[in-house]
């Protein structure tokens, strides 16, 4: 569903990443690891479409598009952004319903989303035990709160790829179980390829198949190793 070919970043003359390949398939959990600031970020934001490589290119192979480049289909990715860009001055329901914004004509919504819509979003927010005030502000939360926001929105947006970026943490070990249990779930049950970055080596354990790590010394010496049996081609 997502292929790279040859792609590489650099910054301020530094290559963070080259001459990276990557085949990612229908319910594949790809891990993004390495030291801080070696450009998982970057990498993550490439593949996502947010920012050009600097050589290299990645398609994104959908159902109804064929071999396009990220930014032509982002509205078919659910991305939790390490900024999280959460709306403050709106309430948590809001938010999360924001999701779906890009679904539906504006005169659809300008009076408020149907109900069925909204009771899902609220079954999110409980999911990720952030539904007991939906109608608070987001700008009143806690950094782990908004961090299940953010995510809760990108799975109820029910896109076709996820990217998240560290989307635990700000959380404890069970919200971060949490949470990536239910993109293990998107991938398993939906097939729905995610790519997240992460750092804890038990989580990456658990929950992806693939992991796919930056070295900070080589550009080039990036490596990927499986996790989980596949049948599926190797990703790298």
């Amino acid at each position: 569903m997502l292929s790279a070919q040859g792609i590489g970043f650099q910054r301020s003359g530094r290559w963070l990443f080259r001459k990276l390949d990557l085949n990612l398939y229908p319910g594949d959990f790809l891990a993004l690891v390495g030291p801080s600031g070696v450009g998982k970020s970057t990498l993550l934001s490439c593949l996502c479409g947010t920012l050009e490589p600097t050589e290299g290119s990645v398609t994104v192979h959908l159902s109804k598009e064929n071999s396009v480049p990220p930014k032509n289909v982002r509205r078919h990715f659910g991305i939790v952004y390490q900024e999280l860009q959460l709306t403050p001055n709106a309430d948590l329901l809001t938010n999360v319903l924001c999701g779906r914004l890009g679904r539906y004509h504006s005169l659809r919504t300008l009076f408020g989303f149907p109900k069925k819509l909204r009771q899902e979003a609220y079954q999110l927010l409980c999911e990720l035990g952030v539904g007991e005030n939906p109608r608070k502000w987001a700008s009143h939360m806690s950094g782990g709160e908004k961090q299940r926001i953010a995510v809760a929105r990108a799975l109820f947006q029910e896109p076709e790829l996820y990217f998240a970026d560290e989307p635990v943490s700000s959380l404890d070990a069970y919200y971060a179980g949490r949470v990536l249990g239910l993109l293990r779930q998107e991938a398993d049950e939906k097939t729905k390829p995610v790519i997240c970055v992460l750092h804890n080596a038990e989580h990456i354990q658990r929950f992806a198949d693939l992991a796919l790590s930056l070295n900070p010394n080589d550009p080039e010496a990036h490596k990927i190793r499986r996790i989980r049996p596949s049948e599926k081609e190797p990703a790298l």
